[in-house]
C-alpha cells in the first residue's frame, strides 16, 4: 500500500509517499480501506520531531480516517461497512488496522470523505467539554482558536447543547467563521483583551468552561476569566508548557484546571469516548446541527503541500488527505 513516511524531523519536505507493507490486523482489530484522513496539529508536531507516537503505534502519521471495512474480525462490523475511526497513528495510508472499539459507523447525512474530519475533533470536544468539564445548557464557554477544526466543532456542540459560546481568533476572517455559526461574542486576540471582552459579555461573571489550546501563555488570564465554580480544560500547548498558577485565585473561585490528551489514552478509554460520540454527536450530525467544516482536500501524493498549507495558519476548519 501507499503510506506517508516521515524521513527525519523538520518541515513538510521530510514527508514522502512510499510503498510499505499492508498492516495485518491483530485480534480485536478492524482493517479499513481508507477513503480520507484528517490532518491534525499532532501530525505536524510529530513531523517536527516533537510528538512521537505512543509505544506500539504506527510511525505513519494520521489520527483519524474514514473508509470501508476490509476485514471485520469479531467486531460486529461487516466487510464493506462505511466507518470512521480514531487512531493512535497510521491514518496517512491506504489501509489501517484499528482496535474495534475505536471504529464506529460513519454518521448519516455527510459525505464519507468529509466524515474523515470528524472523529478526532468530535472525540476531543465531547470528552473535554462534556465528559471532563460537564458543559450544560446555559453555561458560558470560552473557546480559544475557534476557527480551527477543534474550535469549529466546539462551537457547534456548545450551541447544540444550549450553552453560550464566546470565541477568540486571530483575524476578522477567522472570526467570521464563528459568526456564521451563530456566535455573538467574537474576540480578536491580537487587538482585544479577551478577559475584558469576556467579562463584558457575561456581565462580569466570566466563563463556566474554558477550552484552551494555548497553554502556559494564557494560564493566568484564563483563571482570571473563570466564573465561580468554573472549569478550565487545557488541550494544547501552543503557548508553552510551563507557567505559574495562582492557587489563591483558583481557590477563591472554587474553580478547577484540568489538562488532557487523547492520543495516548488506553484503548478502553478511547473506545468509551467513541461510543459517546456515536450516541451523542452523530445524531447532531444527522440533524444538521453539527456538520463537517472542511477547508481544503489534497490527494495523498500532495501531503507536503497539505502540511505547508496547515503551517501557513490560513486554514479554517479541517484539511483532509484523500486516498483516491
Amino acid at each position: 500500500m501507499r503510506a506517508v513516511v516521515i524521513e527525519g524531523a523538520g518541515g513538510p519536505e521530510v514527508l514522502s509517499v512510499q510503498e510499505v507493507p499492508d498492516p495485518v490486523p491483530a485480534a480485536g482489530e478492524v482493517l479499513i480501506d481508507v477513503v480520507a484522513a484528517g490532518l491534525n496539529r499532532a501530525d505536524v508536531q510529530q513531523r517536527r520531531g516533537l510528538y512521537p507516537p505512543p509505544e506500539g503505534a504506527s510511525a505513519v502519521p494520521g489520527l483519524e480516517v474514514s473508509g470501508y471495512v476490509a476485514e471485520a474480525g469479531e467486531s460486529g462490523f461487516a466487510a464493506g461497512d462505511a466507518v470512521v475511526a480514531l487512531l493512535a497513528g497510521g491514518g496517512y495510508a491506504e489501509k489501517v488496522a484499528v482496535p474495534a472499539g475505536q471504529v464506529v459507523a460513519a454518521p448519516g447525512g455527510v459525505d464519507l470523505v468529509q466524515a474523515a474530519g470528524l472523529p478526532e475533533t468530535a472525540a476531543t470536544v465531547w470528552s473535554n467539554l462534556v465528559l471532563q468539564a460537564g458543559l450544560g445548557r446555559g453555561d458560558d464557554v470560552l473557546i480559544h482558536g475557534a476557527s480551527g477544526g477543534i474550535g469549529v466543532m466546539a462551537v457547534q456542540v456548545s450551541l447544540a447543547l444550549g450553552a453560550v459560546p464566546h470565541v477568540t481568533a486571530g483575524s476578522a476572517a477567522k472570526l467570521d467563521v464563528a459568526r456564521s455559526l451563530g456566535v455573538r461574542t467574537l474576540i480578536d486576540y491580537r487587538e482585544q483583551d479577551f478577559v475584558q471582552e469576556l467579562l463584558t459579555a457575561t456581565d462580569g461573571r466570566g466563563a463556566d468552561v474554558i477550552l484552551d489550546v494555548v497553554g502556559a501563555a494564557y494560564l493566568a488570564r484564563n483563571v482570571e476569566s473563570l466564573a465561580p465554580g468554573g472549569r478550565l480544560v487545557v488541550i494544547g500547548l501552543q503557548g508553552g508548557a510551563r507557567a505559574e498558577l495562582d492557587l489563591a485565585a483558583l481557590m477563591r473561585k472554587r474553580a478547577s484546571v484540568a489538562g488532557t490528551t487523547l492520543r495516548a489514552r488506553p484503548v478502553a478509554e478511547k473506545a468509551a469516548i467513541m461510543a459517546a460520540v456515536r450516541d451523542n454527536v452523530w445524531p447532531l450530525v444527522a440533524s444538521g446541527a453539527v456538520r463537517p467544516f472542511v477547508d481544503r482536500t489534497f490527494p495523498l501524493a500532495q501531503v507536503a503541500e497539505a502540511h505547508t498549507y496547515f503551517d501557513s495558519g490560513e486554514h479554517t476548519g479541517k484539511i483532509l488527505l484523500v486516498m483516491g
